[in-house]
Protein backbone atom coordinates (compact mmCIF):
# COMPACT_ATOMS: atom_id res chain seq x y z
CA UNK A 1 0.00 0.00 0.00
CA UNK A 2 1.56 3.22 -1.18
CA UNK A 3 1.64 5.71 1.75
CA UNK A 4 0.34 9.61 0.83
CA UNK A 5 1.27 12.92 2.98
CA UNK A 6 -1.32 14.96 3.50
CA UNK A 7 0.10 18.49 2.38
CA UNK A 8 0.35 21.72 4.62
CA UNK A 9 -3.00 23.77 4.36
CA UNK A 10 -3.17 27.66 5.73
CA UNK A 11 -5.06 27.95 9.37
CA UNK A 12 -7.32 30.23 7.67
CA UNK A 13 -8.35 29.47 4.53
CA UNK A 14 -7.06 26.41 4.51
CA UNK A 15 -5.73 26.40 1.23
CA UNK A 16 -2.09 23.96 0.44
CA UNK A 17 0.72 26.08 0.92
CA UNK A 18 3.79 25.34 -1.22
CA UNK A 19 6.62 27.79 -0.03
CA UNK A 20 8.88 26.50 2.80
CA UNK A 21 7.96 30.46 4.48
CA UNK A 22 4.50 29.87 4.65
CA UNK A 23 4.77 26.01 5.60
CA UNK A 24 6.70 27.85 8.79
CA UNK A 25 4.19 30.25 9.17
CA UNK A 26 1.26 28.18 9.23
CA UNK A 27 -0.82 31.00 6.81
CA UNK A 28 -0.93 32.10 3.10
CA UNK A 29 0.85 35.38 2.29
CA UNK A 30 -2.63 36.67 1.75
CA UNK A 31 -4.23 35.42 4.91
CA UNK A 32 -1.01 36.70 7.12
CA UNK A 33 -1.43 40.33 5.38
CA UNK A 34 -5.31 40.29 6.72
CA UNK A 35 -4.18 39.14 10.34
CA UNK A 36 -1.51 41.99 10.48
CA UNK A 37 -4.63 44.58 9.03
CA UNK A 38 -6.69 43.41 10.58
CA UNK A 39 -9.19 45.66 11.80
CA UNK A 40 -10.45 45.83 14.96
CA UNK A 41 -11.05 48.11 18.06
CA UNK A 42 -7.80 48.15 19.76
CA UNK A 43 -7.63 51.50 21.59
CA UNK A 44 -8.13 50.00 24.89
CA UNK A 45 -4.99 47.83 24.35
CA UNK A 46 -1.29 49.03 24.40
CA UNK A 47 0.83 48.69 21.09
CA UNK A 48 3.12 45.96 22.56
CA UNK A 49 -0.51 43.94 23.78
CA UNK A 50 -1.46 43.89 20.05
CA UNK A 51 1.99 42.49 18.97
CA UNK A 52 1.38 40.11 20.82
CA UNK A 53 -1.74 39.04 20.18
CA UNK A 54 -0.64 39.32 16.32
CA UNK A 55 2.35 37.27 17.46
CA UNK A 56 0.29 34.31 18.93
CA UNK A 57 -2.26 33.95 15.61
CA UNK A 58 1.15 34.14 13.54
CA UNK A 59 2.55 31.63 15.32
CA UNK A 60 -0.52 29.11 15.32
CA UNK A 61 -1.35 29.74 18.83
CA UNK A 62 -4.77 30.99 17.89
CA UNK A 63 -6.58 29.45 15.43
CA UNK A 64 -9.96 29.22 13.76
CA UNK A 65 -11.26 25.38 15.10
CA UNK A 66 -14.99 26.34 12.91
CA UNK A 67 -17.55 29.51 11.83
CA UNK A 68 -16.33 31.98 14.44
CA UNK A 69 -14.66 29.57 17.28
CA UNK A 70 -10.90 29.64 17.95
CA UNK A 71 -8.53 27.45 20.47
CA UNK A 72 -6.09 29.73 21.72
CA UNK A 73 -2.64 29.29 23.80
CA UNK A 74 -1.32 31.66 25.79
CA UNK A 75 2.01 32.84 25.13
CA UNK A 76 3.45 30.72 27.63
CA UNK A 77 2.13 28.02 27.01
CA UNK A 78 0.85 26.85 30.51
CA UNK A 79 -3.16 28.23 29.49
CA UNK A 80 -5.71 26.78 26.56
CA UNK A 81 -8.59 29.07 26.00
CA UNK A 82 -11.61 28.01 24.17
CA UNK A 83 -13.48 30.54 22.84
CA UNK A 84 -16.88 30.10 20.70
CA UNK A 85 -18.91 33.18 19.44
CA UNK A 86 -22.10 33.15 17.28
CA UNK A 87 -23.17 36.13 15.91
CA UNK A 88 -26.60 36.56 15.58
CA UNK A 89 -27.73 38.67 12.35
CA UNK A 90 -31.50 37.77 11.66
CA UNK A 91 -30.04 35.01 9.05
CA UNK A 92 -27.83 37.46 7.49
CA UNK A 93 -24.20 37.06 6.46
CA UNK A 94 -22.15 39.63 7.55
CA UNK A 95 -20.27 41.83 5.38
CA UNK A 96 -16.38 40.86 4.83
CA UNK A 97 -16.53 37.19 5.95
CA UNK A 98 -12.82 36.81 5.81
CA UNK A 99 -12.02 39.91 7.68
CA UNK A 100 -14.47 39.43 10.15
CA UNK A 101 -13.22 36.02 11.70
CA UNK A 102 -9.72 37.26 11.12
CA UNK A 103 -10.75 40.13 13.34
CA UNK A 104 -12.48 37.90 15.84
CA UNK A 105 -9.38 35.72 15.80
CA UNK A 106 -7.57 38.82 16.60
CA UNK A 107 -9.79 40.10 19.37
CA UNK A 108 -8.90 36.27 21.20
CA UNK A 109 -5.50 36.82 21.12
CA UNK A 110 -6.20 40.30 22.59
CA UNK A 111 -8.54 38.63 25.39
CA UNK A 112 -5.45 35.78 26.02
CA UNK A 113 -2.51 38.37 25.57
CA UNK A 114 -3.28 41.86 26.47
CA UNK A 115 -6.54 41.43 29.37
CA UNK A 116 -4.43 39.41 31.85
CA UNK A 117 -7.46 36.88 31.61
CA UNK A 118 -7.47 33.71 34.68
CA UNK A 119 -10.40 32.82 33.98
CA UNK A 120 -13.44 32.60 31.46
CA UNK A 121 -15.64 35.27 33.12
CA UNK A 122 -12.68 38.17 32.90
CA UNK A 123 -12.36 37.69 29.47
CA UNK A 124 -16.09 37.56 28.10
CA UNK A 125 -16.77 41.07 30.38
CA UNK A 126 -13.73 42.06 29.05
CA UNK A 127 -15.48 42.17 25.43
CA UNK A 128 -18.49 42.73 26.78
CA UNK A 129 -18.21 45.82 27.97
CA UNK A 130 -15.96 46.94 25.49
CA UNK A 131 -19.36 46.26 23.46
CA UNK A 132 -21.70 47.90 25.27
CA UNK A 133 -19.07 51.30 25.07
CA UNK A 134 -19.81 51.90 21.37
CA UNK A 135 -21.71 54.85 20.56
CA UNK A 136 -24.23 53.18 18.42
CA UNK A 137 -25.10 50.54 20.61
CA UNK A 138 -26.59 53.44 23.60
CA UNK A 139 -29.49 54.76 21.35
CA UNK A 140 -32.66 52.97 22.77
CA UNK A 141 -34.24 51.40 19.50
CA UNK A 142 -30.20 50.72 18.09
CA UNK A 143 -30.19 47.84 16.09
CA UNK A 144 -26.17 46.80 15.97
CA UNK A 145 -25.48 43.24 15.42
CA UNK A 146 -25.26 41.30 18.56
CA UNK A 147 -23.75 37.47 19.63
CA UNK A 148 -24.85 34.61 21.90
CA UNK A 149 -21.05 33.60 23.42
CA UNK A 150 -19.83 31.02 25.22
CA UNK A 151 -16.20 30.82 26.49
CA UNK A 152 -13.71 28.09 28.52
CA UNK A 153 -10.77 28.69 30.06
CA UNK A 154 -8.44 25.88 31.51
CA UNK A 155 -5.11 25.15 32.17
CA UNK A 156 -2.64 21.85 33.69
CA UNK A 157 -3.77 21.54 37.26
CA UNK A 158 -6.73 24.30 37.15
CA UNK A 159 -10.25 24.21 37.02
CA UNK A 160 -12.15 24.65 34.23
CA UNK A 161 -14.05 28.03 34.31
CA UNK A 162 -17.28 28.81 31.87
CA UNK A 163 -18.85 31.80 31.16
CA UNK A 164 -21.47 32.74 28.88
CA UNK A 165 -23.98 35.26 27.66
CA UNK A 166 -27.04 34.30 25.41
CA UNK A 167 -28.17 30.69 24.63
CA UNK A 168 -24.77 28.58 23.37
CA UNK A 169 -23.97 26.13 26.16
CA UNK A 170 -21.60 24.00 27.20
CA UNK A 171 -21.57 20.48 28.20
CA UNK A 172 -18.58 17.59 29.22
CA UNK A 173 -19.19 14.50 28.96
CA UNK A 174 -18.00 12.36 32.02
CA UNK A 175 -17.47 8.36 31.69
CA UNK A 176 -20.47 8.02 29.37
CA UNK A 177 -22.73 10.96 30.55
CA UNK A 178 -22.99 14.28 29.58
CA UNK A 179 -23.65 17.59 31.83
CA UNK A 180 -25.30 20.50 31.01
CA UNK A 181 -23.05 23.59 32.67
CA UNK A 182 -25.06 26.77 31.47
CA UNK A 183 -28.24 27.92 31.77
CA UNK A 184 -29.83 29.40 28.73
CA UNK A 185 -30.43 33.42 28.73
CA UNK A 186 -33.95 33.03 27.09
CA UNK A 187 -37.74 33.49 27.38
CA UNK A 188 -38.01 30.31 27.74
CA UNK A 189 -35.68 30.67 31.00
CA UNK A 190 -37.61 33.53 32.31
CA UNK A 191 -41.03 32.12 31.90
CA UNK A 192 -40.49 28.55 31.91
CA UNK A 193 -43.08 25.76 30.75
CA UNK A 194 -45.95 24.98 33.27
CA UNK A 195 -49.73 24.22 33.95
CA UNK A 196 -49.68 22.66 30.14
CA UNK A 197 -48.40 25.85 28.73
CA UNK A 198 -45.40 25.65 26.38
CA UNK A 199 -43.85 28.88 28.44
CA UNK A 200 -41.47 31.82 26.79
CA UNK A 201 -39.75 32.01 23.06
CA UNK A 202 -37.03 29.96 23.47
CA UNK A 203 -35.30 31.78 20.50
CA UNK A 204 -35.55 35.36 22.31
CA UNK A 205 -32.20 36.00 24.11
CA UNK A 206 -32.17 37.43 27.29
CA UNK A 207 -28.29 38.18 27.05
CA UNK A 208 -25.76 38.86 24.87
CA UNK A 209 -22.60 40.50 23.48
CA UNK A 210 -23.56 43.88 22.15
CA UNK A 211 -26.16 44.60 25.12
CA UNK A 212 -25.38 47.94 26.48
CA UNK A 213 -27.25 46.93 30.03
CA UNK A 214 -25.66 46.44 32.84
CA UNK A 215 -25.49 42.99 35.20
CA UNK A 216 -28.27 44.47 37.62
CA UNK A 217 -30.49 45.76 34.57
CA UNK A 218 -30.32 42.43 32.90
CA UNK A 219 -31.36 41.19 36.40
CA UNK A 220 -33.72 43.34 37.11
CA UNK A 221 -35.73 42.90 33.82
CA UNK A 222 -35.10 39.34 33.58
CA UNK A 223 -33.96 37.91 37.18
CA UNK A 224 -30.41 36.79 35.62
CA UNK A 225 -27.41 38.80 35.49
CA UNK A 226 -26.21 39.37 31.66
CA UNK A 227 -23.11 37.17 32.19
CA UNK A 228 -22.97 34.07 34.03
CA UNK A 229 -20.31 31.77 35.15
CA UNK A 230 -19.61 28.21 36.34
CA UNK A 231 -16.36 26.58 37.51
CA UNK A 232 -15.79 22.76 37.36
CA UNK A 233 -13.18 20.80 39.09
CA UNK A 234 -10.36 19.70 37.29
CA UNK A 235 -10.71 16.28 35.97
CA UNK A 236 -11.09 14.03 32.69
CA UNK A 237 -13.38 15.03 30.41
CA UNK A 238 -14.49 15.97 26.96
CA UNK A 239 -15.75 19.62 26.43
CA UNK A 240 -18.66 20.43 24.24
CA UNK A 241 -19.31 24.28 23.22
CA UNK A 242 -22.15 24.33 20.89
CA UNK A 243 -24.88 26.89 19.39
CA UNK A 244 -28.88 26.55 19.73
CA UNK A 245 -28.95 25.78 15.86
CA UNK A 246 -26.45 22.25 17.18
CA UNK A 247 -27.82 20.92 19.79
CA UNK A 248 -31.52 21.81 19.57
CA UNK A 249 -32.26 19.73 16.52
CA UNK A 250 -30.81 16.79 18.15
CA UNK A 251 -32.26 17.17 22.18
CA UNK A 252 -36.40 18.08 19.95
CA UNK A 253 -35.60 14.58 18.73
CA UNK A 254 -34.97 13.42 21.47
CA UNK A 255 -31.29 12.15 20.44
CA UNK A 256 -28.46 11.53 22.62
CA UNK A 257 -25.96 13.95 22.33
CA UNK A 258 -23.32 11.45 23.93
CA UNK A 259 -23.77 8.83 21.25
CA UNK A 260 -22.28 12.01 18.93
CA UNK A 261 -19.21 12.47 20.93
CA UNK A 262 -17.29 9.50 21.02
CA UNK A 263 -14.18 8.91 19.06
CA UNK A 264 -11.60 11.36 17.12
CA UNK A 265 -12.45 14.99 18.30
CA UNK A 266 -12.63 16.40 14.35
CA UNK A 267 -14.99 13.34 13.25
CA UNK A 268 -17.12 13.74 16.70
CA UNK A 269 -17.94 17.97 15.64
CA UNK A 270 -18.42 16.91 12.14
CA UNK A 271 -21.14 14.44 12.86
CA UNK A 272 -22.54 16.22 15.90
CA UNK A 273 -23.24 19.43 13.44
CA UNK A 274 -24.34 16.75 10.41
CA UNK A 275 -26.64 14.89 12.85
CA UNK A 276 -27.99 18.36 13.94
CA UNK A 277 -28.46 19.76 10.43
CA UNK A 278 -30.29 16.08 9.06
CA UNK A 279 -32.65 16.58 11.83
CA UNK A 280 -33.67 20.14 12.01
CA UNK A 281 -35.50 19.82 8.71
CA UNK A 282 -36.88 22.99 7.26
CA UNK A 283 -35.46 25.21 9.77
CA UNK A 284 -31.82 24.02 9.75
CA UNK A 285 -30.14 27.12 11.96
CA UNK A 286 -25.92 28.00 12.31
CA UNK A 287 -24.94 24.77 13.70
CA UNK A 288 -21.64 25.79 15.19
CA UNK A 289 -19.66 23.10 17.94
CA UNK A 290 -16.43 22.82 19.55
CA UNK A 291 -15.24 19.70 20.88
CA UNK A 292 -11.97 19.39 23.08
CA UNK A 293 -10.76 16.68 25.81
CA UNK A 294 -9.89 18.62 28.99
CA UNK A 295 -7.02 16.75 31.12
CA UNK A 296 -6.37 17.48 34.79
Amino acid sequence: MQNTTEPARCLHCHRILRSARSIALGYGPRCARKIRNAAVDTCDHKAQQIASAQELIEDGAIILIRCNVFAAVSTDGTETHLVHMRCLLGGEQQAGGEDVVTAGALQAGLAVAGGGVGDAEAGLRALYARYAAEPDRQAPWARCPQAAAVVAVTAPGKPLTIAWCGDSRAYVLVRGTVQRLTDDHNLRRVFPACDGRPGGNRNIITSCLGNAESDGEVKTRYGHPAIETVTRAAEDCRLLLASDGAYEPLEDSCRKLADYLIGDLREAARDFVQAAIDHAGPHVDNATVLVADIRP
